[in-house]
């Protein structure tokens, strides 16, 4: 079966080891990306390299993004060479990014009102293992027909995509997710300093929780992390507080009282400040560490 021609913007920690799989399933795939490291390693992969947004463009069914910051999206897609000046129907825009929900809305009405083309916001849960593997979860946000259109690419990217509704909607699906993932860092954090202060056999603790109501991907995955101090970067943590920031925003904007984010958004912004932004996320618990 012929795949779609795929341009892909960002391949970084995320956006890289999708776009290996992407290629070893036979879709042709054009990158782009500003740092020429990166660039390399996805050429090397087989992927074409390209200049600029606006160059991958060309012959693409779909264009995906895979950035840091809603304003690295915004220039990408409306920036000098951006995509916004190269994308026409039926070419769509298929955002994997976390940004915020708002800046999201309007980027998809902006591209449509300019270029004819649709916006699916579609970020991801699961980190870099699960990219490189296809099993990845996916909350997205568009029209429906163009929900549809993706189901065959999402296939072979993720093992569960869903519509969470109108654009914006996967993304407030996501700002709900990181409220889990960040609190649920420090409770790991917290219940693995209290088990070796008890003198516990500290690495037993998923064993003797698994199947009760405190299981759970965390609990199997970033707790044994924590353990082994295990900080490589699956996730940086800058990234979590930038997504953290992100849901105590829009918590403001809804009114919403989110006590438990605001204690563990105040536990990243103190391990930023300590100089760990680029550890993986389960470093929060070098706050934790005693001497």
């Amino acid at each position: 079966m012929e795949r779609p021609q795929i341009g892909y913007i960002g391949v970084g920690l995320m956006g890289l080891p999708m776009v290996q799989r992407l290629v070893s399933l036979g879709y042709p795939v054009v990158a782009c990306d500003i740092a020429p490291d990166r660039l390399g390693a996805a050429a090397r992969a087989g992927a074409r390299p390209a200049s600029s947004p606006h160059a991958a463009v060309h012959g693409a069914e779909f264009v995906l993004l895979n950035l840091p910051t809603t304003a690295a999206v915004e220039q990408a897609v409306f920036g000098e060479r951006g995509l916004a000046d190269a994308l026409r129907p039926p070419q769509l825009l298929v955002d994997f990014s976390t940004i915020e929900v708002e800046s999201c809305k309007s980027f998809a009405v902006r591209l449509r009102d300019t270029t004819g083309c649709g916006w699916v916001d579609a970020p991801v849960s699961g980190g870099p293992p699960a990219s490189a593997a296809g099993s990845l979860t996916v909350m997205a946000g568009g029209a429906a027909e163009d929900i549809e259109r993706l189901q065959s690419l999402m296939a072979d990217v993720a093992s569960r995509f869903t519509r969470a509704g109108p654009s914006g909607s996967g993304l407030a699906v996501k700002m709900i997710n990181q409220l889990i993932v960040g609190c649920g860092h420090a409770v790991m954090a917290e219940a693995l300093l209290l088990a070796e202060a008890a003198g516990l056999d500290a690495s037993r603790i998923p064993e003797c929780l698994a199947g009760g109501y405190a299981d759970s991907a965390l609990l199997q995955r970033l707790y044994p992390r924590m353990l082994r101090r295990d900080f490589a970067p699956q996730g940086y943590a800058r990234q979590l507080l930038k997504d953290m920031e992100m849901v105590n925003g829009l918590a403001a904007e809804l009114k919403a009282p989110v006590p438990m984010t605001a204690a563990a958004l105040s536990l990243y912004r103190m391990l930023i400040h300590l100089g760990y932004a680029e550890l993986d996320s389960a470093g929060l618990f070098k706050l934790y560490e005693r001497n």
